[in-house]
């Protein structure tokens, strides 16, 4: 059977259904629907030359990659390619022929240098390190069980602080695009990002489909957000935390636990039964206040790296 490699067709749902189906069977521990699939692809910034491509073989998709620079980091040449391939068709060829893909349209880009999430899985770091990729760091997928697993009682805030929603801000984001900003910058990675653009994050971010403004949590101290846990929703029984940060003065003082716990509690009250979130295997912070929220780990995926030139 031939496999081909084509762009997702925005326009046609039965793409972006293959393209959700192959990743949830490939990294189940990442929340996506159709609806955010299509958004990413025609709200990505245009610096980004940002791609989805699957492979096909008769009809069926069994193959997807992301392709695109990291247009809002410092460095550039920043490129990144991470392709899953449904395990029932493994060997085919079809991981192969989208990192060729992948890596040629980076490479006509001047990208010099690639990165890509590989699950920590045999077949797969072979996979990677044959098509000259060297592992970098790691990060861990944790789980929590919201029907049957233990869930901290959520906690009284603090003097000087307020829970709010992401939806008490939806008139004005932008005080919420700074407190992100100024946390993804702090934030472990091998390639730095930059949050400038406001109409961008706008865009990818406020207005994704998954993004949840009534689970989101903020805390509120001297009239400004000073903490959040973003939260994504696939509508039906799967939470995801996007991001979780505290402002650098308001560090130390207990509010991701906070805003966790009470977003947590409101997700399992409205019937969604499977939360995840990701850390870097380095940062011991965060990974103590997921493990105390009752998180374990069910897999890791390991950043790999290319140079191009």
């Amino acid at each position: 059977m031939t496999v081909i490699v084509r762009d997702l067709r925005p326009e046609a749902p039965a793409d972006a259904e293959g393209f959700v189906l192959v990743r949830r069977l490939a990294l189940p521990f990442m929340v996506a629907t159709p609806q955010s699939v299509v958004h990413a692809l025609t709200h990505a910034h245009p610096d980004a030359h940002f791609r989805q491509l699957v492979a096909e073989a008769d009809g069926e998709i069994i193959g997807t990659a992301q392709v695109g620079l990291a247009h809002d980091s410092p460095e550039p040449g920043q490129g990144f390619l991470n392709v899953y391939t449904h395990p029932e068709h493994l060997g085919r060829g079809a991981g192969g022929l989208l990192t060729r893909v992948g890596e040629e349209h980076l490479a006509r880009l001047g990208a010099t240098r690639l990165f890509a999430w590989v699950l920590d899985e045999p077949g797969n770091r072979v996979f990677a390190e044959r098509h000259g990729y060297k592992a970098s760091r790691s990060a861990h997928f944790l789980r929590l069980d919201l029907v049957n697993g233990t869930l901290p009682p959520p906690q009284d805030p603090p003097s000087g602080v307020e829970l709010r929603t992401a939806a008490d801000f939806a008139d004005d984001p932008r005080p919420l695009f700074e407190l992100d900003a100024e946390t993804v910058a702090d934030e472990p990675s091998d390639v730095g990002a930059e949050f400038t653009d406001y109409e961008a994050w706008i865009e990818e971010t406020w207005r994704r489909p998954l993004l949840d403004l009534d689970l989101t949590t903020v805390a509120v101290a001297e009239g400004r957000p000073v903490a959040f846990t973003l939260a994504q929703t696939d509508g039906l029984t799967r939470y995801s935390t996007g991001m979780t940060g505290t402002a650098r003065a308001f560090r130390g003082r207990g509010l991701a636990k906070l805003t966790k716990t009470h977003s947590l509690h409101r997700a399992r009250a409205r019937g969604y039964t499977d939360a995840y979130t990701g850390n870097d295997t380095g940062n011991g912070p965060m990974l103590a206040v997921n493990t105390w929220l009752g998180y374990e780990i069910c897999a890791t995926e390991v950043r790999h790296a290319r140079e191009l030139v």
